[in-house]
């Protein structure tokens, strides 16, 4: 009989049982073996009658737990036993015993348990870690820090980028032979020149960048610069114009600032830093990152880069990364504008890698990536921290790869050369996409539903487009200025006349006032030259404005130039979609 069908639960020892002896016929106290026996006690309340001797009955049990063979036990008939001891009573609960555990044995406390050495253990590491990895990020700082070259450009300080505001950087990989095993590239005695330039534009709100291609090859012209020379020295380098843009760096002591500058006068942009790279740059960086992937359309055995791949995607880094970005001779038709191709599938690639879960996971990789590129890159003093760095990566980190655009500024072979093999910007789809890159219109759609909202307002004042147009010729017009910008009616008329054969044009000079839009008046009989005018200079339809009353037969429309107006041939609504040729950053492109 249990003990707790007896009432007195809350007295006895739950492991105590009385029980009946079928061998003897009586009631018996069985102990739990497994429990510490305490002093005897006198029982408490009533119970079974026992029949206790100094020689167990046969069949009893021992002190010992042993009995009869059939039970388990040994058969000590002749064995002695103390008096079965009495029911023990409940030991008061201990403070640290859980509710409801009345009666519950409990095992006696060890000094430390196993789990409070192990907490204290982990916490005492865990604490030794915290401070050590403190002073190991200072360590780091310094080495990083220490690592980074930086240049003073003379007065090309614009403030550094902002959080709330677009900033362009200028990214210029030099051919300067610099760094082990590089002498053999070429004159390795030469200070270099902007041998690959990506004017890099981030927009306002981070959704989106543009990063165009400036060939090395462009003819353009290059402004006064200053440069300063080791000791502080303050150097004014004259300008020169129709030469090639590659020399805006490294020739007669031009120091990146003037390639910045240069810069800014060919786009309008203002360039507010510049990251510049060397060969040893895209060895170690590709390296760091555990190779970059790329793709062929056909193999390439390149004796003079050294590249040998097969068709396909491969892996390269090192000596191989150097020769894929530098070949002129493996892709296209062999020239400047087709290895741009190749690099900037290069870098959409590198930029992928660099994202990946494969580098941003890996504690070695992303020190090996960060020790290489403050290495290799040359900064302006404006970023030239870790600190500030940091700061500039936070901003970048910001962009999907799917909005990040390469294109190459727009260019056409050099007219004034007879065999041309140089180029000089294209007279209209270069200012289109500069006036992009100022608006900071995205090349990738990103800001598609703000755009659709925008094109809804014109949808209705685009049927004044729809219908015939008239030849260039029988155009009449008459151009005023209201832009603000000087000689701008008649810039307008050369270029009409010169390059789309509109004689019927005339300067009327500058209108009463300043208009802040681009007008374009027409009597409902000249709706053929109004369209056909609109499609000469980009005009939309919210510059249409049709009159009420016909015209005479040689009266001529009236053109009023706005403030948006942004020169010749520049149309005063960036194209609809990317330039050719453009591509993100998010895709494979095999090279051709």
């Amino acid at each position: 009989m249990d003990a707790h069908s007896r009432g007195r639960a809350d007295e006895i020892d739950p492991a105590d049982q009385w029980v009946l002896n079928p061998q003897t016929g009586h009631y018996e106290l069985r102990l739990d073996r497994s429990a510490e026996q305490s002093p005897q006690a006198a029982p408490s309340h009533p119970r079974p009658r026992t029949t206790r001797s100094a020689t167990p009955p046969p069949g009893q049990r021992t002190r010992s737990g042993q009995g009869p063979a059939e039970y388990g036990g040994r058969d000590r008939a002749t064995e002695t036993a103390p008096p079965v001891p009495g029911q023990r009573r409940r030991r008061a609960a201990e403070p640290d015993e859980r509710p409801g555990s009345a009666g519950r044995r409990k095992r006696r406390p060890e000094k430390k348990s196993r789990k409070k050495k192990v907490l204290m253990w982990t916490g005492g590491t865990m604490a030794f870690v915290l401070v050590g990895g403190a002073a190991g990020a200072y360590a780091l700082y310094e080495h990083f820090n220490n690592n980074i070259n930086t240049i003073d450009v003379a007065g090309g300080s614009t403030g550094g980028f902002k959080k709330d505001a677009a900033f362009n950087i200028l990214l210029i990989g030099t051919d300067k032979r610099t760094g082990e095993g590089n002498g053999g590239y070429g004159d390795k005695n030469s200070p270099g020149h902007a041998d690959t330039t990506i004017l890099f534009h981030v927009a306002k709100d981070r959704t989106n960048a543009t990063a165009m291609s400036i060939p090395r090859d462009l003819v353009i012209d290059i402004p006064e610069c200053e440069t300063k020379l080791p000791g502080g020295k303050v150097k004014t380098i004259p300008g020169q114009t129709d030469t090639r843009f590659n020399v805006s760096l490294g020739q007669s002591d031009r120091d990146p600032g003037c390639t910045m500058r240069t810069v800014k006068e060919l786009t309008g942009l203002t360039v507010d830093h510049f990251m510049m790279a060397d060969f040893n740059a895209v060895k170690e960086m590709t390296t760091a990152v555990g190779g970059v992937k790329v793709c062929l359309a056909k193999p390439v055995d390149d004796p003079k880069s050294h590249l040998k791949l097969p068709k396909g995607e491969s892996t390269i880094q090192g000596e191989q990364a150097l020769a894929f970005v530098r070949t002129r001779h493996s892709f296209g038709n062999e020239s400047d504008l087709d290895r741009i191709k190749v690099q900037q599938q290069f870098l959409s690639s590198m930029i992928r890698q660099m994202k990946s879960d494969d580098t941003l996971t890996s504690p070695t990789k992303l020190y090996d990536l960060a020790d290489a590129a403050t290495k290799a890159l040359t900064v302006d003093t404006g970023i030239g921290s870790i600190t500030k760095l940091k700061s500039l990566a936070g901003e970048l980190a910001q962009i999907d790869p799917k909005n990040i655009t390469f294109t190459t500024l727009p260019v056409i072979d050099n007219p004034a050369e007879p065999r041309p093999i140089t180029v000089v910007p294209d007279p209209t789809e270069a200012p289109r996409l500069f006036s992009m890159m100022q608006s900071d219109t995205s090349l990738t759609e990103v800001k598609k539903k703000e755009q659709d909202a925008k094109n809804a307002q014109a949808q209705a004042q685009a049927k004044l487009l729809q219908g015939a147009r008239s030849t260039a010729h029988e155009v009449r017009v008459d151009v005023y200025n209201g832009s603000g910008m000087t000689g701008a009616a008649q810039k307008t008329i050369d270029w009409l006349q010169n390059e789309h054969g509109v004689t019927r044009s005339s300067n009327r000079s500058n209108a009463p006032e300043k208009a802040a839009r681009t007008t374009l008046t027409y009597a409902p009989n000249q709706a053929d030259q109004a369209r056909k005018l609109a499609d000469l200079m980009g005009l939309p339809a919210s510059a249409l404005k049709p009159g009420t009353q016909d015209a005479g037969e040689r009266e001529p429309m009236t053109l009023v130039l706005g403030a948006d107006f942004k020169g010749a041939g520049v149309p005063l609504t960036g194209p609809a979609k990317a330039p050719a040729g453009a591509q993100t950053a998010d895709k494979q492109v095999c090279a051709k």
